[in-house]
């Protein structure tokens, strides 16, 4: 078929629309064109050089997997570089930089074909490393991201605590008051950017040292692993070794009871050895919930630092440094404008300014206060805002006016276990909870209880009028904040 590169292409669309937002999408994966398919090779065109450094940088797992899933263990893909003449670039160049070893730098002469190999391991998790016979700490890759650093970290009212506290760590890691370090925030504000920052100048300061980052869900399924395996005491034996332990996102353990109770006993031998523990949060240990007790105790035996929302000025500097990083120019009634637009989210405010720089570089225009507020005006409507367990349970109680008290209580009342059946069904449909979780935030439930009242709803849903009003009505209410 003359068109197999057009079919194939739209059916890794259809993969890839499912795993990124609707804004990202529309941003870096619309513009692209299939090109040709020959021998699984499939060649799509980009529309700049700073578009394919974008992809390869943020989208190339996702690429590789869709790839492969669509083409098979042989299939290959390659970048054809469209490139504005007026800067002196060669249309067609048959340059080629292999994907292992891209980097910006090797990028001189576009637009290129690059291929990307499906067959390297590209996964985003750590395999389980104590499997392997005869490992030695010098062999343990630490997961950190180089660009993560303390450099590229600025600093302001907002973090300064967390900050300095991060840097005192650094330099004499488990010999300070800091132990363990928490590090709490909301979405978005810089958690996981510190937690990196400190595992790097520990090396840089202490090359000797074993730094492992991982996050609570890898630590979660490398343990279900070890269960699986039968081989529990060298995932314990494993993470014994390591002198600075790193756990993104703490509160993903909520629930997991199993999970928590052999990260219990690791970070009882970690610290009682003087090795450094570093966790991040998206709450205060105090607001935790899900996660027992004595573990609890033990995270208020060092600092918890919070990372709160940086004000006007830090978020200018912020995306000062990341264009003077990309070494990308802006104008800075633009640069004022994006800050000023979007003031809780770092993350976000990053997002409205690669958008701009996209448009810019796709669309050949000049980067003007005119440009950037239509792109900012559509990136703040269509972005979706986070919904949580803790805000579906806030409207369902609104609904119905039924206390969250009595929503959480033990009550088998019909009317209340309706509602805590409802949250716990738009819970698992609207956020990235576990089971586990949604249930330890509902009435400390299991989550067979969770999946119970999932199913519940769905059959009074299909046969019950009045209820599939209460699940219409409660669905619409949720998504107007999405």
């Amino acid at each position: 078929m003359n068109n197999m590169h057009e079919l194939i292409w739209s059916k890794c669309l259809n993969i890839i629309k499912d795993n990124i937002s609707p804004h990202s999408f529309a941003t870096w994966f619309e513009p692209i064109k299939p090109v040709r398919l020959v021998n699984s090779i499939l060649t799509i065109q980009v529309p700049s050089q700073f578009f394919y450094e974008w992809l390869e940088e943020h989208y190339i797992d996702l690429l590789r997997k869709t790839i492969r899933k669509e083409l098979g263990p042989e299939g290959r893909l390659e970048y054809n570089i469209i490139m504005d003449t007026s800067q002196n670039s060669l249309k067609n160049s048959p340059y080629t930089v292999n994907a292992p070893a891209l980097n910006k730098k090797a990028i001189k002469n576009p637009p290129i074909t690059m291929p990307i190999n499906v067959n390297d391991d590209f996964e985003k998790s750590i395999p389980n490393p104590f499997v392997i016979p005869g490992l030695k700490k010098m062999n343990i890759k630490s997961q950190l991201i180089d660009s993560f650093n303390f450099d590229n970290f600025i600093q302001g009212d907002c973090n300064r605590l967390a900050r300095s506290a991060g840097l005192a760590v650094a330099q004499n890691p488990g010999k300070t008051s800091f132990n363990p370090l928490l590090i709490y925030s909301s979405s978005g504000l810089g958690k996981t950017h510190l937690a990196h920052a400190i595992g790097i100048e520990v090396k840089n300061n202490f090359p000797d040292k074993t730094v492992l980052y991982v996050t609570a869900e890898q630590f979660t399924t490398q343990f279900i692993d070890s269960i699986r395996n039968k081989n529990q005491n060298d995932f314990i034996h494993f993470y014994q070794m390591i002198d600075v332990l790193i756990v993104d996102d703490i509160h993903d353990f909520a629930g997991r009871e199993k999970t928590q109770d052999v990260f219990f006993h690791i970070f009882n031998n970690l610290h009682q050895n003087g090795k450094q523990i570093i966790i991040s949060s998206d709450k205060a240990p105090v607001e935790m919930q899900g996660i027992e007790n004595r573990l609890l105790s033990r995270f208020k035996w060092g600092l918890s630092a919070d990372l709160q929302v940086p004000d006007l000025e830090t978020r200018i500097a912020i995306l000062q440094s990341k264009l003077y990083n990309d070494g990308v120019t802006m104008p800075f009634e633009v640069i004022e404008l994006i800050a000023s637009s979007i003031s809780t989210n770092i993350r976000e405010m990053e997002g409205a300014l690669i958008s701009i720089l996209a448009q810019s570089s796709i669309n050949n225009k000049e980067i003007t206060l005119e440009l950037a507020s239509q792109i900012i005006e559509k990136f703040v409507r269509s972005t979706p805002k986070e919904i949580t367990v803790e805000y579906i349970q806030k409207v369902v109680s609104n609904y119905f006016n039924i206390p969250l008290d009595k929503i959480n209580s033990k009550t088998r009342k019909r009317e209340i276990v309706q509602a805590r059946q409802l949250a716990m069904y738009f819970s698992k449909a609207f956020t990235k909870a576990s089971l586990a979780s949604i249930g330890s935030k509902l009435g400390n439930k299991d989550h067979a209880t969770v999946l119970h009242a999932c199913k519940t709803v769905k059959n009074l849903s299909d046969t019950d009028k009045n209820f599939k009003k209460y699940v219409d009505d409660l669905s619409n209410i949720i998504k107007v904040k999405s």
